[in-house]
């Protein structure tokens, strides 16, 4: 044999160990790891009161007057460049309307009212004092069967993205056999919901202290639903208790395999591939939506790495953490509004429902808890669980909003949810799917449950 065919030879042979290997590393699923309740309350274990108490919204004075206070000091604000509206972030000529709205119309103790109009509760759940909302059908006939539902939010969300959804949710449809009972909580750190005292409580472990918390409501069994953090929850309290969790909705349900990425990069050279060509613009060309991807990530590598750092201005400032928060309402609803001189802001929410998210952390002191969910996530520990990695087995429905951060191809989503009853293109819509669109997402939840338990009884 001559050189040129013994190069040959390895060649192939190379080539062959290659793709065996990419092969076997893809097909290779992690074990699915054991994750305990664990104490996240302040000093050692101890018994705490396990009661379900009713909690009422109700700030104090103090509270109200100091932020009264820090709204009328002078603005000491940078002037935005010329002819740039939102595209290097909040524009602070449209945040001093803003501030000027805050402190002159909006009404706090108004919106008390308003946020009490559904029942809140607190419960002790793995030392944690946690608040949720638990709205009940009313009037409802005896063959209705009612249905435990979960609702996670995001960041920079809260419980308030929900108050146009629950009652969609929760009010019967005529010829439909059952109808949902609510249990919206703020997750550990976010608004009235206590934040750990101890490093550690990432994604994953909040998905235990969810199920928890629904055991503890007395539900061992319930449908889910979540957006942003919320839907990445859900999605590991899929994988990690398929018998408790009887099926999951998600308006992000996000895959970050291997076999995905190596898709998404071989794709480049022939899009409809793997994805339809309807949607082909929404993922190619790659570099351009990375790219895009990339601008928008920044805030996550800081919240990942120092969220105590950007917490320090963000708690002390009510306008810095108005333009932090509001910033990503704008772009994550149409990142197009970044070229309007108000951001687009309402063309789809009020100014005041948007506030109303604002003060739930101005209000809460929640905003560095809060942040902390991204530094617990993203560290060696929670990568090591590979919980990205393991199929989910539970029943699940996505709905996919069209102006989402990142767009995923059904065919990339079926490789983690072996049992995707339903993919839902929508017609319009972004990342706060349900404080945007809770029409639309409400009739996604309905018909992925109508699915599944018409599978279930088949």
């Amino acid at each position: 044999m001559g050189l040129l065919g013994k190069l040959l030879l390895v060649s192939v042979t190379l080539a062959a160990v290659g793709i065996g290997y990419i092969s076997y590393t893809l097909n290779q699923v992690p074990q699915l790891p054991e994750l305990k309740s664990t104490w996240w309350g302040a000093g050692q274990r101890r018994k705490l009161d396990e009661s379900i108490r009713s909690f009422k919204v109700n700030i104090s004075d103090d509270i109200l007057h100091d932020l009264q206070i820090r709204l009328d000091l002078p603005s000491h604000l940078t002037s935005p460049l010329e002819n740039v509206n939102f595209e290097y972030g909040f524009n602070t000529n449209y945040l001093k309307k803003v501030v000027e709205f805050w402190k002159t119309k909006y009404n706090w103790r108004e919106r008390e009212v308003f946020l009490n109009s559904f029942p809140h509760f607190k419960t002790y759940v793995d030392g944690l004092d946690l608040h949720f909302i638990h709205v009940k059908p009313q009037n409802v006939d005896k063959d209705i069967d009612v249905l435990p539902l979960l609702l996670l939010h995001g960041w920079p969300g809260s419980v308030r993205e929900f108050y146009d959804l629950i009652p969609l949710l929760t009010t019967p449809r005529k010829d439909v056999n059952f109808v949902f009972e609510v249990i919206a909580p703020s997750l550990p750190g976010y608004g009235f919901s206590e934040g750990a005292s101890k490093p550690g409580l990432g994604a994953a472990q909040v998905a235990v202290v969810m199920k928890n918390l629904m055991e503890r409501i007395g539900f061992k069994k319930f449908y889910a639903h979540g957006g942003d953090w919320g839907a990445v929850i859900v999605s590991h309290m899929g994988v990690l208790f398929p018998k408790s969790v009887l099926g999951v909705h998600s308006n992000m349900c996000f895959v970050n395999s291997l076999s995905s990425n190596l898709k998404r990069v071989i794709g480049s050279l022939w899009p409809t591939l793997f994805v339809e060509e309807a949607h082909v613009d929404k993922v190619y060309p790659l570099g351009k939506h990375f790219a895009f991807v990339l601008e928008e990530m920044g805030y996550m590598h800081l919240q990942a790495t120092k969220p105590d750092t950007a917490g320090v201005a963000l708690r002390d400032s009510p306008v810095g953490l108005a333009a932090y928060i509001l910033e990503k309402f704008s772009t994550w609803t149409d990142s197009n509004w970044r070229s309007l001189p108000d951001g687009g802001l309402t063309r789809k929410y009020r100014l005041t429902d948007l506030l109303d998210n604002v003060m739930i952390y101005w209000v809460t002191g929640s905003i560095t808890t809060s942040m902390r969910l991204y530094s617990e996530s993203f560290n060696k520990a929670q990568f090591a669980l590979k919980l990205d990695s393991i199929p989910s087995l539970t029943p699940t429905g996505c709905a996919m909003f069209p102006n989402e951060l990142a767009y995923q191809p059904k065919s990339f989503v079926q490789e983690k949810y072996h049992k995707l009853v339903r993919f839902t293109d929508m017609p319009r819509g972004g990342h706060f799917a349900a404080f945007e669109e809770p029409e639309l997402l409400s009739d996604d939840v309905w018909e992925t449950v109508k699915i599944i338990r018409s599978n279930r009884d088949a």
